[in-house]
């Protein structure tokens, strides 16, 4: 008898677990009519890198065009509140976001947005045009100069030279990528949201991107 209450037990913690993880979990819905659980990484230069939930097989990161996905559904964890998806086109943003304009120096090392994050928080990035000079002759746009060759004295050495970089919490050295990226973001961290420029040498440097984030 305490045999079969434990395994009862057991199965119900498996349950609930299954079915917080379902819970929290984003989707993408495909053109195709299939749906992906798990979390959103990114989305850049029409590329949406998603972590798939295979369940018991773990998990595993796949890479999809946008034109695969029909639409992609978000869900934030606020303790307190009940758990709604947020449902968007994968270019789309939703209504209702606060959002701060940021001057991003390409002289700066790091400029403080004045946002604080909170870990797994959805955050979008608008950059309005314009570039800066990251050398005498060379200018480039938010996404940065492919052309530039790999750098390991550059704050993240694989990704284009004067791209627009971001990290969150002031003495951080975990950099990411945010390019000419205007899709969803998931933080993967919590504390002050800081911007900068993917440059190894910014004191020949000119010019700003101006910066409006949504969060």
């Amino acid at each position: 008898m305490k045999r079969g209450i434990g395994a009862t037990t057991a199965l119900v913690a498996v349950a609930l677990v299954c079915s917080a993880a379902v819970l929290t979990a984003d989707t993408l819905v495909l053109r195709d009519g299939r749906r992906i659980e798990g979390q959103l990484i990114s989305v850049q230069r029409g590329i949406i890198e998603f972590r798939e939930d295979r369940g018991f097989q773990g998990s595993r990161t796949v890479q999809l065009r946008r034109q695969e996905v029909q639409r992609i559904e978000l869900e934030e964890a606020q303790p307190g509140l009940e758990q709604r998806p947020e449902r968007l086109e994968p270019a789309g943003r939703p209504s209702g976001l606060r959002e701060r304009e940021v001057w991003v120096a390409a002289t700066a090392a790091w400029t403080d947005t004045g946002v604080d994050v909170r870990d797994g928080q959805i955050v979008y990035f608008t950059t309005h045009g314009g570039d800066i000079q990251w050398r005498r002759g060379e200018h480039t746009r938010a996404g940065g100069d492919p052309s530039a060759r790999y750098n390991p004295n550059r704050p993240i050495p694989g990704r284009p030279i004067g791209a627009l970089i971001a990290k969150i919490g002031a003495a951080s050295s975990d950099y990411f990528l945010i390019g000419d990226n205007e899709g969803p973001l998931r933080m993967r961290g919590a504390g002050r949201l800081y911007l900068g420029i993917n440059d190894e040498t910014l004191a020949d440097n000119q010019g700003a991107y101006r910066v409006t984030v949504y969060y």
